[in-house]
């Protein structure tokens, strides 16, 4: 059957809806303007990013006019989110059309064991939610919040920070593993330790010169270390100009809180709190740690916490609730914990289950303390 067979819908207003299918040889693109039985699914493969862009705008443009669709024509885009992160929704909103990024895991498929998929179904799947998704079926799809440009490059500072230190301790854990196998459990932490290791003044477990082959690979490791320790110096010199004024202001607002540094102020404020929340739910969803029931008949089970949004936060915010009852005992939060706990002994799951609940609470109180400047109850500030 042709595609662009048309079929009746009612008084419905004319609409264009089209869906990218990313890949990296190439995208799907599917287009629908609701009157027809199936949409049109085509292919294109430019080897460069924007060429490729311009042919998908091409081929809106000439099923406007295939279709007899009016210039002013409302063209709504859809597409997954992925390695391709924003850069399209961006390019297309300067070209005033209106561009969605779908949450991948929110799109409903079939539960059979065996069910096909291919782009080209995936992309016709997806131009389909997105028509229902506009006519109020929002259980079809979820947006992504599309954070600024600005926002998003912020973020790479703190990313790549935490990079950075991984780097070292596998460095030097590298290093202190190969002494090992010789019996020299030299601190390869100390300042002195390359130093010593160029003099050859390292030694096995009997005295003896190390291997000139291990030798050298460790002094390529300390090259390699050293070389991380002046990216990360320089990190840290950025962190504090390139932050924009906003981001600076909510680092400053959320470190004078006891048990929370600068470090974790900074990667709350650009990873988490760029963002605008409606309510205290939508803040729990963010971080993922509200509870996903599954109660369906005789069936109760507890699956514990959605798990979804920003994985670094969400850790970050596990240690933060750490650090809140060591430091702010005496606020409602650790209270709270404490009573929650109270009874259990030695049990270290209870406590670990608890953190998790405490650290949902945290999240919400730390929002309303940099939106409204609604202090935590019972927490202290540092003494300037």
């Amino acid at each position: 059957m042709r595609t662009d067979q048309t079929f009746t819908t009612g008084s419905e207003e004319p609409l264009l809806a089209v869906s990218l299918e990313l890949a990296t040889a190439n995208w799907k693109v599917a287009l629908h303007d609701g009157r027809r039985e199936k949409p049109a699914v085509h292919t294109v493969a430019q080897p460069q990013a924007m060429a490729r862009l311009l042919a998908v705008l091409e081929l809106i443009e000439r099923h406007k006019e295939k279709w007899s669709l009016t210039a002013d024509t409302p063209i709504v885009v859809s597409y997954e989110a992925g390695q391709d992160a924003f850069w399209i929704y961006r390019a297309l909103r300067l070209k005033e059309i209106d561009c969605y990024v779908v949450d991948p895991a929110s799109i409903p498929v079939e539960r059979h064991q065996r069910r096909p998929k291919t782009d080209r179904l995936d992309a016709i799947k997806l131009v389909t939610n997105l028509r229902a998704w506009l006519h109020g079926e929002r259980d079809r799809m979820h947006v992504v919040r599309v954070p600024s440009s600005q926002d998003e490059a912020s973020r790479h500072l703190m990313r790549e920070r935490g990079q950075l230190q991984k780097e070292v301790l596998q460095h030097r854990d590298r290093m202190r593993k190969l002494l090992a196998t010789l019996g020299c459990w030299d601190d390869v932490d100390h300042k002195t330790f390359a130093e010593r290791l160029a003099r050859d003044e390292v030694r096995c477990y009997d005295g003896t010169p190390l291997p000139p082959e291990l030798r050298e690979r460790l002094l390529r490791e300390c090259e390699r270390l050293a070389l991380v320790g002046q990216q990360f110096a320089a990190i840290e010199k950025l962190r504090h100009e390139m932050i924009p004024a906003p981001a600076r202001k909510r680092i400053a607002d959320l470190s004078r809180l006891k048990g929370i540094g600068p470090v974790g102020a900074s990667r709350l404020a650009l990873e988490l709190f760029w963002r605008v929340f409606s309510n205290r739910r939508e803040v729990g969803a963010c971080v993922g740690l509200v509870p996903q029931p599954y109660d369906s008949g005789q069936s109760h089970v507890d699956q514990g916490i959605s798990r979804q949004g920003n994985r670094r936060v969400r850790a970050l915010l596990i240690e933060m609730a750490w650090c809140w009852l060591r430091h702010q005992p005496d606020s409602a939060l650790a209270q709270w914990f404490n009573q929650r706990v109270q009874g259990t002994g030695p049990n270290r799951r209870a406590r670990r289950i608890a953190i998790v609940a405490m650290a949902r609470r945290l999240t919400i109180a730390l929002w309303r303390y940099v939106k409204d400047g609604v202090i935590p109850e019972g927490a202290k500030l540092k003494s300037v």
